[in-house]
């Protein structure tokens, strides 16, 4: 029996700065709400690498020990698996720039369910704000329904 399957493999960050968390608003495809920055990994570049990398390329920002705090995944309809390793840190340095992948600012986090937010971003937060889940799985045989691990 095959045990391989196709992945896709991406990070995302919740930068902590007191009672602040730093925000993006996707321009492009992605564009739909705040969410938090990330981006994809790279062939053969390990996980944690890959988060410091994609911080620096959307915010400017370098971040320190990255912890990882759970996963949001789901199955495409080509049966790939997408896999979001979701990561908080509140260690950095540099200076806050937005890239071309949107307008990156810091928020109250109190706030971010008050605002414009992407698809699922209340379940995201209950595994990367309040550790309460480890997963967040989105159920497309159940018309996406979130379900929490």
């Amino acid at each position: 029996m095959e045990r391989r399957e196709q992945v896709i493999l991406t990070n995302m960050c919740m930068l902590r700065k007191g009672t602040q968390v730093l925000v993006e608003e996707k321009v492009g495809p992605y564009a739909g709400g705040i969410t938090f920055p990330g981006g994809h990994v790279e062939e053969h570049e390990p996980i944690v690498d890959s988060v410091i990398r994609e911080m620096k390329e959307e915010t400017g920002l370098t971040i320190e020990a990255p912890k990882l705090c759970g996963i949001k995944e789901w199955i495409n309809e080509d049966g790939s698996r997408y896999l979001v390793f979701l990561f908080t840190a509140d260690r950095f340095s540099g200076e806050l720039i937005s890239s071309e992948e949107g307008r990156v600012f810091w928020m109250e986090q109190d706030e971010i369910l008050k605002s414009n937010w992407i698809w699922h971003m209340d379940d995201l937060l209950k595994v990367m704000a309040d550790g309460e889940f480890a997963e967040l799985f989105l159920d497309s045989a159940d018309d996406w329904k979130p379900v929490l691990k």
